[in-house]
C-alpha cells in the first residue's frame, strides 16, 4: 500500500512538473486566432492587425483561421472545444454575448466556456436612411415612424445592427420592419437601392457614402460621439433617449479552463500590442474608439451585454429559433 501511495505521489509530483514547465515555455509553438466570420470584415481585420504583432513579441507564428457559419457559432464552438492551453484564441464581437439568446443552436455560455483575454474599443454604428425617406433627424425619423411603416437592413439576427434598431424602436415606442441579410454587404446594397429604408451602418462605413451623398446619417449609436463623425449627434441626444447606447464592441477569449499564467501572458501581450502607434492608427482607420480593456474588464463587460440583450429580447418578444 506504502509503494502504491508512492508511485502516486510520484505521478502527481511529476504532473505538477510538466504542467508547470509546459506554462513557463508558454508559447512554444503557434498559436491560432480563430475568427467566426469570413475575411475581409471587420472582425477579421482586428485579428489580424494584432496578430502579426503578437506573433513578433511572443516569437511564435500566429496564424488567423476563419470559422464561418451559423451567425458565428462554429468558430465559437470550435474555440470551446479547444485544448485549454492557450494556443487558441477567439476574436469576439457583440454576436458572442448575443446568440445564446437569440439561436438555440448556440450552446455556450460566454461566461462560463470562455475567459477573457482583452477588450479592444468599440466602433459606433450609424442611424442611416436613403436619401429619398423624406426625414433629417432622429426625431423626424421617429415621427415618420408612427405613420409609415420603416424597414431596416441588419447583417442577421443578434448583429449590432439588429441591437441597435431593436433598442431604438422599444425606447422610442415605435416599430420598425426588421428585414434581416446574409450579411452587411448584401444588406447595404439594398440600403442604398432604396430597398430598405433604414440601417445602422458601422462609422467608417457610413461616412463613406454620406460623403457621396448615397445616405443621410441622422445619430450615432454609442453613448458618446463619434471621433470619425464628431459632427453627428448622438441618438441619446437628438432622440431625447439617454439611456440610449449601443456600439460594436471587440475582443478576445479563450476556453476557459486556461491556467492562469498563461492568460496572464497572453493577457500583457496583447495589451502591449494594443498600446503601439501603428496598431492604434490601423483600428482607429477602420473607426475604432479604442478602450483597452483587462481579462477582468472585459468579462464584466461580456456579462453585462448578455444580461442587457437577453432583457431587450425578451421584451420584444423574441424567441430562440
Amino acid at each position: 500500500m506504502k509503494h502504491l501511495k508512492t508511485l502516486i505521489f510520484s505521478a502527481a509530483a511529476l504532473l505538477a512538473t510538466g504542467v508547470a514547465h509546459a506554462q513557463a515555455s508558454f508559447p512554444d509553438k503557434p498559436l491560432r486566432i480563430v475568427v467566426p466570420f469570413t475575411p475581409g470584415g471587420i472582425v477579421d481585420n482586428i485579428a489580424r492587425i494584432v496578430g502579426e504583432q503578437l506573433q513578433v513579441r511572443l516569437g511564435q507564428p500566429v496564424i488567423v483561421e476563419n470559422r464561418t457559419g451559423a451567425g458565428g457559432a462554429i468558430g465559437t464552438e470550435a474555440v470551446m472545444r479547444a485544448a485549454p492551453d492557450g494556443y487558441t484564441l477567439l476574436c469576439v464581437s457583440p454576436g458572442h454575448a448575443v446568440l445564446p439568446s437569440l439561436v438555440k443552436a448556440a450552446k455556450w455560455s460566454p461566461m462560463t466556456d470562455f475567459r477573457g483575454v482583452a477588450g479592444v474599443g468599440t466602433v459606433p454604428n450609424v442611424i442611416t436612411v436613403n436619401p429619398k425617406v423624406p426625414v433629417s433627424n432622429m426625431k423626424e425619423l421617429l415621427a415618420y415612424a408612427k405613420k409609415e411603416n420603416i424597414t431596416y437592413g441588419t447583417a442577421g439576427n443578434g448583429t449590432s445592427n439588429h441591437l441597435s434598431g431593436e433598442l431604438l424602436a422599444q425606447m422610442a415606442g415605435v416599430k420598425f420592419t426588421h428585414v434581416p441579410y446574409k450579411g452587411q454587404p448584401e444588406a447595404v446594397t439594398d440600403l442604398l437601392g432604396g430597398t430598405i429604408a433604414m440601417m445602422p451602418l458601422t462609422a467608417a462605413l457610413a461616412k463613406s457614402h454620406m460623403a457621396t451623398g448615397k445616405l443621410k446619417g441622422l445619430a450615432v449609436t454609442t453613448a458618446k460621439r463619434s471621433t470619425a463623425l464628431p459632427e453627428l449627434p448622438t441618438v441619446a441626444e437628438a432622440a431625447g433617449l439617454p439611456d440610449y447606447d449601443v456600439g460594436t464592441w471587440f475582443g478576445f477569449v479563450v476556453p476557459a479552463k486556461v491556467p492562469d499564467p498563461v492568460l496572464a501572458r497572453l493577457a500583457s501581450e496583447v495589451a502591449a500590442v494594443l498600446a503601439m502607434p501603428e496598431v492604434k492608427a490601423k483600428l482607429v482607420a477602420l473607426g475604432m474608439e479604442l478602450a483597452p480593456q483587462t481579462p477582468a474588464e472585459f468579462d464584466r463587460h461580456v456579462a453585462n451585454e448578455f444580461s442587457k440583450w437577453a432583457r431587450v429580447m425578451k421584451a420584444a418578444g423574441i424567441e430562440p429559433n
